[in-house]
């Protein structure tokens, strides 16, 4: 992080000009389970919060409370591959963490000692007010799963995580040691979001999140279905309103879930529970919705998939407005469902938080899609006058007066008032103790005329959204593309990065020993002729297939293009194409795999030595053909020895930061 800012002005290919560093005016702060979160943004349990660079990522942007990917028994998973389509709206087919669980716990301790590091140092000049970060853990899928030792273990570490903290302390490099002792709080979770399976019975949910509260005295926030709306509502909603006849929901879906009554009345349950215990307690709307997959993208094998984006966004709001219509304004709603920056300032006016993110942050621009998010709050906010996030949710949808007349307030104190919203002044000053009240009834009108406008609104409409990203027609290669870099934000790991090799030619060469002497087979050169290659990162890559839809060229990044990776063991682990390199002293090593061709390169100093299957040979790195020697049962492909030098330099020589060249940075 510190040697990228200081090269390129960027933390995990995120420009500085991208980080949310102050709210200047403004106030966004709210209270959640009863702790403070500067901002109510954060990225939703997905792709965006399974590695720690992802969780920075996710900070940088402006995420203050982060909702980790979801743990659950079976930490073994099997995923097909790719399993996101964002090519419209947003589908996917993957549900939980790919990591064992110690690996996904140990991920978040580091997230959350860099998080600590970045704010302490202010390397990324986030104004302290906007410094503190809460996690929220997510964990699956029934109560069995969760009563198991190996959940119970998550959760006991998440609640004292101190121990993996401390043991991740000492791995600060020597020269960020002053702030190898930096605070972090020991209780990694600040609450738990509970995810169960589609069809998972109401009173198997309740006593999970009983067990919660009493096991671990964490607060809960149970995800609710979209299927609650019922099958003729959501159905009317989906094919009739917004258009998208193409999606097909199976009829499982809803008679496997919950059914309103049922959940009302766990709801309230719950709550009661909640208070007494003096813990938090509240719903997230809404899960994805389960969809037939009729989608190419995945594999035939799948037959269903989990919608998300714009139609969910309706679906979710509308959820959310009868769900306050039956128990009222005091249940706090976290909301995640087609969130991007022409409504993240409306979803603030309805009192929701956190408010998280999944989908839009997969498209062009990443996680640098949040900037646009708080430019539109702070646009909106500052011309009705709101200095705070309470302001806003009175003044946001013209309700404020209307709501005022029936808090019931004495005449005086309902003009001054009246003048404050003209003029544009704080209203908590005037308000007094009036002034929760208003906030929150505002919020519930806000809800209800925001549900019923919202469906008509054309940007959720299908027509809004039925045309894929465009592509070219042609193929990636390894070397050379259009290099327009979409492909690096759209990666929710951060594995596609650029590798600066510069314009170069490779002799396509081929040598065969002839007794003692050696023939060669020139073909002419592979050009390599952009300013700069993409690579991917293997071992931060989930093969997810984003970037293949947003690529314009056929073939997809992070099979086409030069694949490295972290580790011997990681590239030994692997199949298909890749590099590992190495650097000690003068010593460098390249393993390359391309195709049914494996290689092993060593230079010491300027001597090469280069063998694969059937051959071993040296040669001095700038004269192959004239200084060959050594042994070859048949023909010798020296292209390959040119690619892997390529990527050797490129790696050891430029002054830049990527995955690889920062493993080993002290050797070059």
């Amino acid at each position: 992080m510190f040697r990228e800012m200081q090269t390129r002005q960027s933390i995990f290919d995120l420009p500085s000009r991208k980080f949310f560093v102050s709210t200047g005016h403004r106030n966004l702060e709210t209270t959640i389970h009863g702790m403070r979160a500067p901002v109510p943004l954060g990225p939703a349990a997905g792709p965006h919060t399974q590695l720690a660079p992802n969780i920075v990522l996710s900070y940088l942007a402006g995420g203050r409370v982060i909702e980790l990917k979801t743990v659950q028994i079976k930490d073994d998973l099997d995923i097909p591959r790719p399993c996101i389509d964002m090519a419209t709206v947003g589908y996917n087919i993957e549900w939980s963490q790919e990591l064992p669980m110690a690996e996904s716990l140990e991920e978040y301790a580091k997230a959350a000692l860099a998080i600590a590091i970045l704010a302490e140092s202010g390397i990324a000049q986030i104004t302290e007010p906007l410094r503190p970060v809460l996690f929220e853990a997510s964990i699956g899928y029934d109560l069995v799963g969760i009563q198991s030792a190996k959940v119970d273990a998550f959760l006991r570490r998440m609640c004292d995580a101190s121990p993996i903290i401390d043991k991740l302390r000492h791995k600060v490099p020597r020269e960020l040691q002053q702030y190898r002792d930096v605070a972090i709080p020991a209780r990694l979770a600040a609450g738990i979001t509970l995810s169960t399976f589609h069809g998972c019975p109401p009173e198997e949910v309740e006593r999970i999140a009983q067990r919660i509260m009493s096991e671990y005295g964490l607060a809960v926030t149970i995800k609710l279905n979209p299927t609650l709306l019922g099958k003729h509502e959501l159905l009317r909603l989906l094919h009739d309103d917004l258009g998208y006849h193409d999606i097909d929901v199976p009829d499982t879906a809803f008679d496997h879930d919950a059914k309103w009554d049922d959940v009302v009345a766990m709801i309230g349950r719950l709550s009661m529970e909640a208070t007494d215990r003096g813990l938090g307690f509240g719903v997230k709307l809404t899960n994805t919705l389960v969809v037939k997959n009729t989608r190419t993208f995945f594999s035939t094998d799948i037959s269903e998939a989990y919608l998300s984006g714009a139609p969910l966004h309706v679906l979710a709001i509308r959820l959310a407005a009868r769900l306050r219509e039956a128990v009222g304004m005091s249940l706090p709603i976290s909301f995640s469902g087609g969130i991007d920056w022409s409504n993240f300032a409306d979803a603030m006016a309805l009192d929701f938080a956190p408010i998280t993110v999944c989908t839009d942050w997969l498209a062009p621009g990443g996680y640098g899609r949040a900037h646009r998010y708080f430019e539109e709050l702070f646009r909106r906010m500052d011309a009705v006058g709101a200095a705070s996030r309470s302001d806003w949710i009175i003044r946001a949808h013209g309700h404020a007066r209307s709501t005022l007349a029936t808090l019931g307030l004495d005449a005086d104190t309902e003009a001054r008032c009246m003048r404050a919203l003209d003029e544009k002044r704080d209203l908590q000053s005037v308000a007094g103790n009036a002034y929760e009240r208003w906030v929150r009834e505002t919020a519930r009108r806000n809800t209800q005329c925001y549900a019923d406008t919202v469906v008509s609104n054309g940007r959720y409409h299908r027509s809004h959204h039925d045309k894929p990203p465009k592509k070219l027609g042609t193929k990636l290669h390894l070397f050379d593309c259009i290099t327009c870099d979409k492909c690096i934000p759209v990666c929710p790991n951060d594995a596609n990065f650029a590798l600066a090799v510069g314009h170069t030619e490779v002799p396509i060469v081929k040598a065969r020993r002839e007794g003692s002497s050696w023939a060669f087979c020139r073909a002419g050169f592979l050009r390599i002729d952009e300013k700069h290659q993409i690579a991917n990162f293997a071992d931060h890559c989930n093969d997810c297939g984003n970037c293949d839809v947003f690529c314009p060229e056929d073939g997809g990044p992070y099979r086409v293009k030069p694949r490295f990776y972290g580790s011997i063991a990681s590239f030994s682990a692997s199949t298909g194409d890749g590099v590992y390199v190495e650097r000690s002293g003068d010593h460098d090593l390249v393993l390359g795999r391309f195709g049914e061709a494996a290689f092993r390169l060593e230079a010491r100093r300027e001597k090469i030595f280069f063998e694969g299957t059937g051959f071993r040979v040296t040669f001095a790195e700038h004269d192959p053909e004239g200084t060959i020697e050594g042994v070859a049962a048949g023909e010798i492909d020296l292209t390959w020895y040119g690619i892997m030098n390529v990527l050797r330099h490129a790696v050891f020589t430029q002054h830049d930061v990527n995955w690889v060249s920062c493993l080993w940075e002290n050797e070059t």
